[in-house]
């Protein structure tokens, strides 16, 4: 019987040592022919996810982050955070708060703008 416990364990350990390497696997974007701008592109996903009332938009500006402007997303966006409370990694507050996580082609979206230089236009 004690046998069967210590296989039992090790298994629940592998299990969630599995699952926390996905859930703190950083995702990776094909950007190869995307070039999304801020203003066709970001500014959208930013307002209807982020730059919300009670969130991060420029009157509320929860936790100290304003979402709402190009300079204020284009400052933010160098942090890891930024990208990654999206992606609802381990280890940040998953974005948009008490929401679904975004859809992956909305995350590539910022997250290939970022990897282009974040262009406004």
């Amino acid at each position: 019987m004690k046998q069967s416990n210590i296989l039992y364990l090790a298994v629940i350990i592998l299990v969630m040592m599995a699952c926390n390497k996905n859930n703190s696997q950083e995702i990776t974007y094909d950007c190869t022919g995307v070039v999304p701008t801020y203003t066709k592109d970001v500014k959208p996903i930013m307002d209807l996810n982020c730059a919300t009332s009670n969130c991060h938009s420029s009157s509320t500006r929860a936790s100290g982050i304003d979402l709402s402007s190009y300079n204020a997303v284009k400052s933010f966006s160098s942090n890891s955070k930024f990208i990654s409370s999206m992606e609802h990694r381990s280890g940040v507050s998953p974005m948009p708060r008490g929401a679904s996580k975004l859809d992956n082609n909305t995350i590539k979206q910022v997250y290939c703008w970022i990897q282009n230089g974040t262009p406004e236009q």
